[in-house]
């Protein structure tokens, strides 16, 4: 799980297979007292979407925008045209929540079902008759 603001626009794309995925980068902050001085350190993330979460992403997230996603860590490794290994940790998202107000956006004209503050894989493709909502 990571919540953070996006550092820049998604950016999404299609795969050859028509499969749709997006990226953006999450950065998480915490700040604290060392030695009496306070320092602030930032980890970023490199986010993965796919498939109809991926389209809802690149529809609606921004540079700025606070999220929570949830998912697994993968690390892909290839080999550079120098030679050397080179390694990346992705999370792959399986949900991904939109926190705070679009800061783009008038409020007014937007109707609150046209805005998915929480899409997850796992209930794609069902109806709102087949999820029973608490």
């Amino acid at each position: 799980m990571v919540i953070g603001h996006l550092g820049a626009d998604p950016d999404m794309r299609y795969t050859a297979n028509g499969n749709a995925v997006t990226t953006f980068s999450v950065a998480t902050s915490r700040k604290y007292t060392a030695d009496g001085v306070q320092k602030e350190e930032t980890e970023w993330f490199r986010i993965v979407t796919w498939n109809r979460l991926a389209e809802t992403c690149s529809e609606y997230l921004e540079k700025g925008r606070l999220v929570y996603v949830e998912g697994r860590m993968q690390t892909r490794s290839w080999e550079g045209q120098d030679g050397a290994k080179h390694y990346m940790t992705e999370l792959i998202a399986q949900e991904v929540k939109f926190l705070g107000g679009r800061t783009g956006a008038a409020r007014e004209d937007v109707e609150p079902d046209d805005l998915p503050f929480a899409y997850d894989q796992r209930f794609a493709g069902l109806s709102d008759e087949d999820v029973r909502w608490a």
